[in-house]
C-alpha cells in the first residue's frame, strides 16, 4: 500500500511539471507571407494559325505533291530495294569484299547477311551508299530538317568487331 502511495505523489508531482511548462513555453511561428497578387496575361495568339491543325498540314502535303523537291522527287519515283525496309541503327556492317576492283560491303540484318555496293540503298531515310571502305559504308540519306525543307546529311555504318 506503501509503493502504491509514493507512486501516486510521484505522479503529482509530474502532473505539477507537466502544467508548468505548458505555461512557461511559447511557440514562436513566423508569420506567413501574404500571396502575391495575379496578374493574368492576355493570349495574343487567338487569332494565329493554330500549329496542329490538321488543315494546315494537309495545305503542306498537297503543296508537297505538287512540287517535291528535286532531291526527293527521283527517290519517290524509283523501286524500293529490300534494305530500305529497315532502320539504319538496325543494321551491321561485318565485314567488305574486294571483287574485280570493286568493293562490297557485308551487312548483318535480322540474323541475315547482305552484300551492298556503292550505288545501292538502304534505311528508311532515302539513303544511298557513297563509299565503302574495310572498316566503313559512307551513305547520303534525304531527311527534312526542322523548316520541313528535304535535305542532304551524311550518315555511315562502322565495322562492328564482335557482331555475332
Amino acid at each position: 500500500m506503501l509503493l502504491l502511495a509514493g507512486c501516486e505523489s510521484n505522479q503529482q508531482e509530474l502532473q505539477a511539471w507537466m502544467e508548468q511548462q505548458k505555461r512557461e513555453v511559447r511557440p514562436s511561428v513566423t508569420p506567413l507571407e501574404p500571396p502575391k497578387k495575379f496578374d493574368p496575361e492576355a493570349y495574343s495568339a487567338a487569332d494565329a494559325v493554330e500549329p496542329f491543325s490538321a488543315q494546315k498540314l494537309t495545305v503542306a502535303l498537297k503543296q508537297e505533291a505538287r512540287q517535291p523537291s528535286s532531291l526527293l522527287a527521283s527517290e519517290l519515283n524509283r523501286r524500293r530495294e529490300p534494305l530500305e525496309a529497315y532502320p539504319l541503327d538496325s543494321m551491321s556492317m561485318v565485314g567488305s569484299v574486294s571483287r574485280e576492283g570493286r568493293q562490297f560491303a557485308l551487312l548483318k540484318v535480322d540474323q541475315l547477311l547482305y552484300q551492298v555496293k556503292v550505288g545501292d540503298y538502304l534505311g528508311q531515310n532515302y539513303g544511298r551508299i557513297t563509299k565503302i571502305t574495310e572498316t566503313e559504308v559512307a551513305l547520303r540519306e534525304i531527311v527534312q530538317d526542322a523548316a520541313g525543307e528535304w535535305i542532304e546529311r551524311t550518315s555511315s555504318l562502322q565495322l562492328q568487331e564482335n557482331a555475332r
